[in-house]
């Protein structure tokens, strides 16, 4: 049986990043006893995007979300979502 390292304390998140980006975890830990976690009121990570649409669309966007009276990047998110599960 591999001696895993001792897990240092961290001062930040922003130290503890750092460390994990650098080391190999299976240094530190034993993966083969590790168990799923379930989190469900963690919220999705989000990535911001840059998305060119043409005027007229995104004026009949911002009608449609304002008619269902939610912001139209809503919108968006859900008529994406409804054409990724179909």
């Amino acid at each position: 049986m591999k001696k895993l390292k001792k897990i240092p304390t961290f001062k930040t998140l922003d130290e503890e990043r750092e460390f994990w980006e650098k080391e190999d975890s299976t240094e530190y830990l034993d993966w083969e006893k590790a168990s799923f976690a379930k989190m469900p009121n963690l919220k999705k990570s989000t990535k911001t995007i840059s998305l060119r649409l043409p005027e007229d669309m995104l004026f009949k966007l911002k009608t449609k979300a304002n008619a269902l009276d939610i912001p139209y990047q809503s919108l968006i998110k859900m008529m994406l979502q409804k054409e990724l599960s179909a």
